[in-house]
């Protein structure tokens, strides 16, 4: 109990000394997040790497997508880490809905050194997995129910190619990192980027999995995902 209250509070520092580097509104964070999972999931779909192959190859058959660009990751010993991203989930018609605002936090603790920033694509292959998500607000992986797997470009090393699991994790970046896992990190819901960028408090469940909410803005991110 005591090193999970530890944990809370290191990622909860290292969150926010991130945050305060350039502050900005709640408007202009949405945006710049938006536009940053853009070109994060251009560039992932784009990539050279063998490994991505896979990517290209499961994107099409995913229900649902997060998509968390620049990650923030750093430690010595005790490591951090943590980002703002968006969930997106396919509607009745197929088509890629609006976006929802999420941060991912984690940490752990064990010998681990180094410092990066990469970004991080996970595909949902079932609406099971994007409304679990969304209804627990908790750690990924097997505290949802659901298994899971990540398979990385230069930083993120293959852990499983599980075709079959539920939520399977994608990355790419910068720099040099070794130990803790996305399983045990938590994806926690935006209100605040969510009623900047719709102008109203609403859920994350209206927004992706009922659809009462539209923002034009996030046009050019859908007709990204539409189109591939």
């Amino acid at each position: 109990m005591r090193a999970r209250f530890i944990m809370i509070v290191l990622v909860a520092s290292f969150v926010s000394g991130c945050a305060s580097v350039q502050p900005m509104s709640a408007n202009q964070r949405a945006a710049q997040v938006l536009g940053a999972a853009q070109v994060a999931f251009v560039n992932m779909h784009k990539a050279p790497e063998v490994v991505m192959n896979d990517f290209r190859a499961l994107f099409p058959k995913a229900q649902g997508v997060v998509i968390l660009p620049g990650l923030l990751k750093g430690g010595f010993i005790v490591a951090a880490e943590g980002g703002n991203g968006v969930l997106l989930a396919k509607n009745a018609a197929g088509q890629w809905g609006n976006p929802a605002y999420y941060f991912l936090a984690a940490g752990s603790v064990g010998f681990q050194i180094g410092a990066q920033a990469t970004d991080v694509v996970l595909l949902l292959f079932s609406q099971k997995a994007v409304a679990s998500i969304i209804a627990h607000q908790g750690k990924l992986g097997a505290d949802l129910g659901l298994t899971f797997g990540t398979i990385g470009a230069g930083v993120e090393a293959s852990t499983t190619t599980n075709i079959g699991a539920d939520i399977m994790a994608f990355s790419q970046g910068m720099g040099a990192f070794a130990g803790g896992s996305l399983e045990a990190a938590a994806l926690i819901k935006r209100n605040d980027l969510n009623e900047a960028f719709y102008g109203r408090p609403i859920t994350p469940e209206e927004i992706v999995l009922q659809g009462q909410a539209q923002n034009g803005a996030a046009d050019g991110l859908r007709a990204t995902l539409n189109g591939q």
